[in-house]
């Protein structure tokens, strides 16, 4: 490879991370990301051969995480999202504790059973719309706002259909839907309990100890819509269609349950998530006559061309040589030793993910342990070890994860700004005990499936 197209492809991609990132001008990840794309395969730095191939590889990831956040806006339309908010402040009861908790595993559940992204754009604007409504100070609704942000993006590790970059990596490496969840769901879930305990002991002075009930109302400034306090006795009960509410949670679970239940008989994800999506559109056309149009306008399409272009650049770093340094630096000292790759693969994609995002992070970890022509145990470890870097590790920087971006982009719109200062506080000091926590975890989880 030229040395020219080393400085092309470099440059290139460190322009279309930081616009990707930055956003001038509110313009979408999708612009910066398809020009770099399209200059990487103009100079033929990635030939366009490949196309198809790579095509091939983030399609049917795209599509599922596609069908979760098309469930999600129909989900949100018959509120059933303004109904959790609602109940989760009820059952809190003043509590200022059980709030924290309640929140955190909102935020946790809505993405195993959605994906991260997705779970940000719900959970966020419920727990703002929260604090809100209990009238909390700013330092008291700092703790909810972040929380929430770190443990709903560190639930995607347990499962691979919560997170984009995940489905893709697994598709490479070729290992199963159910094999991932016997081999990471533990060691993740006890990085993420880990998370979310040292969270509350950081946070436990400014949890309010109990919470005024005191009626209130709070005008969205974004909406029209006017939400009384939920402590108020006198307020008037929404309607609420129950077979539709009941009907819809069903479809949801029988969904994703569908996942691990159909795969392994070759069934395609992408398939059983649209199938499920259209039977849930089908119910809600059923029971209310509203057509797709929301769906159609909200459903963020241009996932599959912003993962399309995420690969052709990390195809052009592995084709000028990124990889091959990687595989000749790393491979002699984990090709033989779990414990090293466990941590080698898992800090590796820590420093990339929280310098570049953990998308394409994810992308060229998983292409460099391909090409070590490792054993397959060592590799499926290594795979591992770089989700959790990706997905856990990856929360340090603000920028690490689509999601913690996403999720600063919302502050900033409902005018709650957090700093990177005020962020990087609770982070550099939380996450990297998260991140040893679980990779500890994966390292003996997996030797003793494999004693």
């Amino acid at each position: 490879m030229h040395s020219s197209q080393l400085i092309i492809i470099t440059t290139i991609f460190l322009f279309t991370i930081i616009l990707m990132l930055w956003r001038p001008f509110g313009i979408n990840e999708i612009i910066p990301t398809s020009i770099g794309a399209a200059i990487v395969l103009i100079y033929g730095i990635v030939p366009w051969s490949d196309v198809l191939n790579i095509f091939e590889i983030v399609r049917g990831a795209s599509l599922t995480i596609l069908s979760t956040i098309m469930m999600s806006v129909v989900l949100d339309s018959i509120g059933f999202f303004k109904w959790i908010a609602t109940n989760i402040i009820t059952r809190s009861r003043g509590s200022g504790i059980k709030l924290f908790v309640y929140t955190n595993l909102l935020c946790f559940f809505m993405t195993m059973f959605f994906n991260n992204d997705g779970s940000i754009l719900i959970t966020t604007p419920i727990i703002i719309h929260i604090v809100l409504l209990l009238k909390l100070k700013p330092n008291q609704q700092f703790p909810y706002l972040i929380s929430g942000a770190l443990i709903a993006t560190a639930a995607s590790a347990p499962i691979a259909v919560s997170n984009i970059s995940n489905l893709i990596a697994l598709k490479i490496v070729g290992l199963s839907l159910n094999s991932y969840l016997q081999m990471m769901f533990i060691p993740s879930i006890l990085g993420i309990i880990t998370i979310g305990l040292l969270l509350y002991l950081y946070f436990k002075k400014e949890l309010p100890v109990k919470i005024s009930s005191t009626p209130v109302k709070w005008r969205n400034q974004t909406s029209q819509f006017v939400y009384s306090h939920p402590f108020d006795t006198k307020r008037k009960s929404e309607q609420i269609d129950w077979p539709l509410f009941k009907g819809s949670m069903l479809l949801v679970i029988a969904t994703r349950a569908s996942f691990f239940i159909f795969t392994p008989f070759g069934v395609p994800l992408e398939a059983i998530g649209l199938i499920g999506a259209f039977l849930l559109i089908l119910l809600r056309w059923y029971r209310t006559g509203k057509g797709i149009t929301d769906i159609i306008k909200k459903t963020p399409w241009h996932i599959l061309l912003f993962a399309f272009n995420m690969y052709v650049l990390v195809y052009g770093l592995k084709n000028v040589g990124l990889n091959d340094f990687i595989v000749e630096n790393l491979t002699g000292l984990i090709s033989n030793n779990a414990l090293n790759a466990t941590f080698v693969m898992g800090i590796l994609l820590t420093i990339l993910s929280n310098v570049f995002n953990n998308l394409p992070a994810v992308m060229i970890g998983t292409l460099s342990i391909v090409e070590m022509g490792l054993d397959p145990g060592i590799l499926q470890i290594a795979y591992l070890a770089n989700v959790i870097g990706s997905d856990i590790g990856a929360l340090i920087t603000p920028v690490g994860t689509l999601a913690t971006l996403i999720w600063m982009y919302i502050l900033k719109k409902h005018s709650v700004p957090i700093s990177w200062r005020k962020y990087l506080q609770v982070t550099l000091l939380i996450i990297p005990i998260g991140l040893i926590i679980s990779l500890i975890s994966l390292y003996l989880w997996i030797s003793m499936l494999f004693i």
